[in-house]
C-alpha cells in the first residue's frame, strides 16, 4: 500500500512540474508577444494626428451605448464626460434600465429631458421600451436617453442597438470614465483596415479608486490606497499589457471588456447581439461575432489598443468582489460551453487553435487544478509525507517568477504610457507586486472555486455591484463638516 501510495506521489510531482513549466512558458511566450506588439505600436503612433480624423468625411459615426441601472451617484458627471469626448459624429445613448433609484429623475432635471416620437425596429430581442427621451436644450443635442423595462446589461445593449442608426457602436458601462480622445483611438483601426475587415476594438481598462475626479474628469490620477483596489490595479496591468497586447497581436483575442469597446454594428445585430442568457455577455459576444465572419468566409480582424482609453472603479470590499469573480467566472464557463465547436477546431485557425484552447486551460482549469494542489499539499503536510525541499523550491520558483512578471507589466506601463506620475506610486505599486501573490491571489482563487460552484448549483444571477461613487473630494468633505 505504501509502495503504491509513494508511486502516486512521484507522479504527482512530476505533473506538477510538467503543468509548473508549461505555464511559465506559456506566460514567457505571451510576454515577449506582448513586448513586441507594444514596441510596434508605439513606432506606429508616435507621430499620429488624431486631429484629422475629426476633421475627415470618412470618419464613421459613432453611438456610445452606455447601460444604467441605479446609477444616481454617477450618472449626471459620466453623462457630461460622455458629451464631451474629443469626435466629430457621434451620439451617446444612455440606457435607464428600469432604475429603482433616481437615476431618470436626475438626466431629466440636469439635462431637460423629453419624451419624443422616435421610430425604430426591434431587430433584436429586448425588454419593452417605455420611452425615448432627448434633451430641449440644443447644448445637449447629441444625448439620447431610452427608458426600459428592466432586462440587464445585455439586453440593455440590444436595446441600444435597436434605436441607433450609425456604422460603430461603442459599450461602455455608465459607471465609467472615458478619455477624451478615447473614441478617436478607438475608431482608427477601422479607418486603417484594408484586407480585413475590423469588426470590433478594445482598449486598455484602467482604475479610477482612489484618483482625484471633479465634473466627470480624472484631475490627478493616483494609486488606490485600499489593497484590494490596488491590487487589481496589479492584476489589470497585467491582463491588459501582457494577455491581451499578446493575444491581439496571435490573433487569438476572446475578449474586449465591457467597461469598454466598439464594434460594427451591422455585425452584431446579425449575429444575434448580445445573448441576455449569460452573465459574460461581454466574452459570450466577441466568440460569437468572430465565429460568424469564419462561418461566412470573410477575412475580419478584432484588435486590442494599448492606450489607457478608460477608467473604471472596482470592488474595495471581500464581499463586492467575490460577486464580480463568481460573475466571471460562470461567464467563462458559459462562453467555453456554448462555443465548444472551436476547441483545436483548424477551420477557425489562432482562434480554435490557441485562444480557445489557453482561455479553458489557463483562465478555467488552471485555478482548479491549483486547488486542487492546494488540499493535496494540505493532506501531505498534515500526513508529515511532504518533501519540503521540493515544495520549498517550487514555491520559491512560482513565487519569484509571478513576482517577475508583474514587474515586467508595471515596466511595460512605463514604459509607454506612463499614468502613474508620482515615484511613489510606482514604488508601492511594485511592493504590490510582491504581496499580491501571498495574499490578494488566494482569495481570488477561492472566489473563482465558489464560481464554478454557483454555476454547478445553477445560480445565474448578477449579483450587486455597490459603489461609493465619484463624487468631487472637496463635496464629500463639505458632507463631513456638515454631519460634524
Amino acid at each position: 500500500m505504501r509502495e503504491v501510495f509513494e508511486f502516486i506521489l512521484t507522479i504527482v510531482q512530476h505533473s506538477v512540474f510538467i503543468v509548473t513549466a508549461l505555464v511559465f512558458t506559456t506566460y514567457l511566450t505571451l510576454t515577449v508577444f506582448s513586448a513586441v506588439s507594444l514596441r510596434k505600436y508605439t513606432r506606429k503612433n508616435s507621430y499620429v494626428d488624431y486631429n484629422s480624423i475629426i476633421t475627415s468625411p470618412m470618419a464613421p459615426t459613432l453611438s456610445v451605448i452606455a447601460p444604467a441601472f441605479n446609477e444616481s451617484a454617477t450618472i449626471v458627471d459620466n453623462i457630461r464626460t460622455l458629451l464631451s469626448l474629443y469626435y466629430n459624429n457621434y451620439e451617446v445613448i444612455v440606457v435607464n434600465d428600469g432604475s429603482t433609484d433616481d437615476s431618470m429623475k436626475k438626466m431629466t432635471e440636469i439635462y431637460e429631458l423629453e419624451k419624443v416620437n422616435y421610430y425604430f425596429d426591434y431587430r433584436l430581442p429586448c425588454e419593452r421600451i417605455k420611452g425615448v427621451y432627448k434633451s430641449k436644450n440644443r447644448s445637449f443635442k447629441k444625448l439620447m436617453v431610452i427608458d426600459k423595462v428592466n432586462g440587464g446589461k445585455a439586453d440593455s445593449l440590444n436595446a441600444g442597438l435597436n434605436v441607433s442608426k450609425n456604422d460603430l457602436v461603442v459599450s461602455i458601462d455608465a459607471d465609467s470614465i472615458m478619455e477624451p480622445d478615447a473614441l478617436l483611438k478607438l475608431v482608427k483601426p477601422f479607418l486603417e483596415a484594408k484586407e480585413k475587415k475590423v469588426i470590433g476594438a478594445g482598449g486598455v481598462i484602467r482604475i479610477v479608486n482612489s484618483c482625484d475626479i471633479s465634473g466627470g474628469r480624472i484631475n490627478k490620477i493616483s494609486l488606490p490606497k485600499n489593497f484590494l483596489a490596488r491590487s487589481q490595479v496589479m492584476e489589470y496591468t497585467r491582463a491588459f499589457l501582457i494577455g491581451r497586447m499578446a493575444w491581439s497581436e496571435l490573433d487569438g483575442l476572446l475578449l474586449i471588456s465591457g467597461a469598454l469597446g466598439m464594434f460594427n454594428r451591422e455585425i452584431v445585430i446579425q449575429s444575434g447581439g448580445y445573448h441576455t442568457d449569460t452573465v459574460g455577455e461581454d466574452m459570450e459576444l466577441v466568440v460569437r461575432i468572430r465565429r460568424y465572419m469564419v462561418d461566412r468566409g470573410e477575412d475580419y480582424e478584432v484588435v486590442y489598443i494599448p492606450d489607457p482609453l478608460c477608467w473604471t472603479e472596482v470592488p474595495s470590499t471581500i464581499k463586492v468582489l467575490a460577486r464580480q469573480r463568481s460573475r466571471w467566472t460562470r461567464g467563462t464557463m458559459e462562453t467555453l460551453y456554448t462555443h465548444r465547436k472551436l476547441f483545436f477546431n483548424r477551420r477557425y485557425g489562432k482562434l480554435g487553435l490557441l485562444g480557445f484552447p489557453y482561455w479553458l486551460f489557463f483562465e478555467w482549469l488552471a485555478p482548479i487544478l491549483e486547488f486542487l494542489g492546494l488540499m493535496w499539499f494540505t493532506f501531505l503536510a498534515i500526513s508529515g509525507r511532504l518533501n519540503w525541499p521540493f515544495f520549498f523550491l517550487l514555491f520559491g520558483f512560482v513565487y519569484f517568477f509571478a513576482v517577475s512578471l508583474s514587474i515586467w507589466a508595471v515596466l511595460f506601463e512605463e514604459i509607454t504610457f506612463h499614468k502613474y506620475e508620482r515615484r511613489r506610486d510606482v514604488l508601492r505599486l511594485m511592493g504590490t507586486a510582491f504581496l499580491e501573490p501571498l495574499f490578494f491571489h488566494p482569495i481570488v482563487l477561492v472566489m473563482t472555486i465558489k464560481g464554478n460552484i454557483d454555476k454547478i448549483l445553477g445560480k445565474n444571477t448578477w449579483g450587486t455591484m455597490e459603489r461609493k461613487g465619484f463624487a468631487d473630494k472637496k463635496k464629500k468633505k463639505k458632507k463631513k463638516k456638515k454631519k460634524k
